[in-house]
């Protein structure tokens, strides 16, 4: 039995919700929690194994999804963890009695999914169920990127960066890592696709991935303005 702090005491007996409470219990509601976790449980890790055992599968499923929603690197997400309690409690983790994940476990389960191709699945599976809900309502997608900022050190085991990764500017800063494109469902806001590359990939690149065949418009900023690409859609900026 988890033992509770003043902190998760303090947490609970607060009158008011911030935004970000109130966001991750909607997605408490709307994603299919039990069924991705049955989608990754065969490829992750089982405890009783020598070395450390591994963290809940789930706790790193929501943490994952956590990463992606507010756009952190893994040395922030691990952060955030320490120090924001609503994304803790999210993840089903207490400061006392639970390990935190570092953000090498982080970057692990992320790199689990890509190398099994889960990702790809996770979003059918969360795009079928919302569909039986009704919640998708096709005809227009919003589309957007975001860089993932992943440290470009070479002291690791094999001496070299991640192959997968690349350097790219956003104004005067450069950054090195992997873009997320997304393409989200414009009636809830939902996201029913998901493109990964890597970071000097250009936005407009992945439009094709993220739209709908019955979608009739398009939003997004001016990186993917093109009407080259499908004449038929409206492109909003």
């Amino acid at each position: 039995m988890k033992q509770t702090t003043f902190a998760s005491m303090s947490f609970a007996a607060k009158k008011r919700r911030t935004r970000r409470e109130k966001f991750l219990a909607e997605r408490e509601q709307v994603v299919p929690w039990a069924k991705l976790v049955a989608l990754i449980e065969p490829h992750y890790p089982k405890a009783g194994r020598r070395g450390r055992p591994p963290m809940p599968l789930e706790s790193m499923l929501r943490i994952y999804f956590m990463q992606q929603w507010y756009a952190l690197s893994d040395p922030a997400m691990e952060d955030a963890l320490y120090e924001i309690e609503s994304m803790r409690r999210f993840a089903g983790l207490e400061l006392i009695d639970d390990a935190l994940p570092d953000e090498t476990t982080i970057l692990k389960f992320r790199r689990l999914l890509e190398r099994h191709g889960l990702t790809a699945q996770m979003m059918n599976v969360i795009h079928d169920v919302l569909a039986e809900r009704g919640a998708l309502l096709k005809g227009g997608t919003m589309v957007g990127a975001t860089i993932v900022h992943a440290p470009a050190s070479t002291k690791n085991k094999a001496r070299r960066r991640d192959p997968q990764m690349h350097q790219t500017r956003k104004g005067n800063q450069w950054y090195f890592g992997m873009k997320i494109h997304v393409g989200a469902d414009v009636n809830s806001g939902l996201a029913h696709t998901v493109s990964v590359t890597a970071a000097n990939a250009s936005d407009i690149s992945q439009l094709p991935r993220l739209l709908r065949e019955d979608d009739r418009a398009v939003f997004g900023d001016k990186g993917y303005v093109d009407n080259t690409l499908n004449p038929s859609l409206t492109l909003s900026a």
